[in-house]
């Protein structure tokens, strides 16, 4: 009987500090890498880590919304990764990973998602950026595109 090798999955989380980095074996995290640090200053250097470390299959980014920034950031080096070392990446929905909750914007204004449509609203009292890396792929909904979601409010 072949023994099949596993699957590795990077799963980035780079629109909020702190930014997360979750390694998944056949869809199940086995290891988080997390940094306080500026997305700019660490992100290349914690993905060539994993990649040094991991057979990556495929990648996944939260492609919005979120801090305009990091999203362009995140998806110009997963892009170059993706036609140097031939590993696809797909994206997210950032609110796949902080249940639904609104985020932040700029300002006082964040990103609530209304159905399927994505909205900004104000709010007066600072909400909390809690983002999670989900046990589990399984269930994650995966966006049909990987092209980043920039939502850009008026200001």
């Amino acid at each position: 009987m072949q023994k099949v090798s596993p699957e590795y999955t990077l799963l980035i989380l780079s629109i909020s500090s702190p930014v997360l980095l979750g390694v998944y074996r056949d869809d199940q995290l086995i290891e988080t890498i997390k940094s306080e640090q500026k997305i700019s200053d660490v992100l290349l250097a914690m993905i060539i880590k994993v990649m040094d470390h991991y057979p990556l299959s495929k990648m996944i980014y939260t492609r919005g919304p979120g801090s305009y920034m990091a999203i362009k950031l995140t998806y110009i080096m997963l892009k170059t990764i993706e036609i140097v070392k031939e590993i696809p990446f797909q994206g997210c929905s950032a609110f796949a990973l902080n249940k639904g909750k609104p985020i932040k914007a700029v300002g006082n204004l964040y990103f609530i998602k209304v159905g399927e449509r994505i909205e900004t609203q104000k709010f007066e009292q600072l909400i909390p950026q809690e983002f999670f890396l989900p046990a589990s792929l399984e269930g994650l909904k995966i966006d049909e595109a990987s092209i980043p979601n920039y939502i850009l409010p008026a200001v």
